[in-house]
């Protein structure tokens, strides 16, 4: 290559460079050339991060987990029933094993007055104030809900109008479970041939319509006699401390 070939080519290079610096005739193509580069890079980057948070986050655990948290205590409470309805289902061959009971979760606003920790407020969709409902928080009983004012309002276990009928011990023994406004439940009218004891634990017996048979009470901590019948003291499972959410059971049977 010869001395004016070499200058030549110099001096075009340097056009070339001051045209991409001066022009923006010139400089719109490589402009948008490298923006649609760049920006189908980082596209593909997000859309395989995204393919992958799908596939091993979102498809297989949020939604999964999602679809868990709705069903979970629903489903648990068809479970206890089952549960129940096999083991009797031992016992006697007639049992028709009628699974169908209906949770609703609901949310507590505020107590109904302050200094009453037994009275809630609760916020129910589609509210039938003609019944009575069991309460439940992780398949525990928690109390039943009544109408007030055309409101539901749920009586917590230690509210002494809160009652529903019980078993108490592998005898199943009979009786009526209220709150006395301790935090312990009184359970009256135990028949006095039936043997319970300290410790026997303490189950909803499905009799009131209010709860299934099955759903977890308490404890026994005392017993007295009197006039043919036992009172029971029970210390009860669910802890009011944090009332915010609970399953209202709609349907029973």
């Amino acid at each position: 290559m010869n001395k004016s070939s070499i200058v030549y080519f110099f001096i075009l290079i340097a056009l070339f460079v001051g045209a991409l610096n001066y022009s923006s005739t010139v400089q719109k193509p490589f402009i948008s050339s490298l923006n649609f580069i760049k920006t189908s890079y980082h596209n593909t980057i997000s859309n395989i991060g995204n393919s992958i948070d799908r596939h091993f986050f979102q498809a297989d655990t949020i939604d999964e987990l999602k679809e868990q948290l709705q069903q979970y205590e629903n489903n648990h409470l068809v479970m206890q029933e089952l549960a129940s309805e096999i083991d009797d289902l031992y016992k006697a061959n007639d049992s028709n094993l009628s699974i169908n009971p209906q949770a609703q979760l609901v949310r507590s606003i505020s107590y109904q007055k302050l200094g009453n920790l037994n009275r809630l407020w609760l916020d129910v969709e589609d509210y039938n104030s003609s019944k009575i409902y069991g309460l439940t928080y992780k398949e525990m009983v928690a109390g039943i809900v009544i109408e007030n004012d055309s409101k539901p309002l749920a009586l917590l276990n230690s509210d002494i109008k809160s009652a529903y009928s019980v078993y108490i011990g592998d005898v199943k023994a009979p009786g009526i479970a209220h709150g006395n406004n301790d935090q312990y439940i009184i359970i009256n009218f135990i028949p006095a041939w039936f043997s319970i004891n300290e410790g026997d634990e303490v189950v909803t017996s499905g009799l009131d319509n209010i709860f299934f048979k099955g759903l977890k009470v308490g404890k026994v901590i005392s017993i007295t006699q009197s006039e043919g019948y036992q009172t029971a003291i029970v210390k009860p499972y669910y802890d009011p401390n944090e009332p915010n959410y609970f399953y209202m059971i709609k349907v029973v049977k």
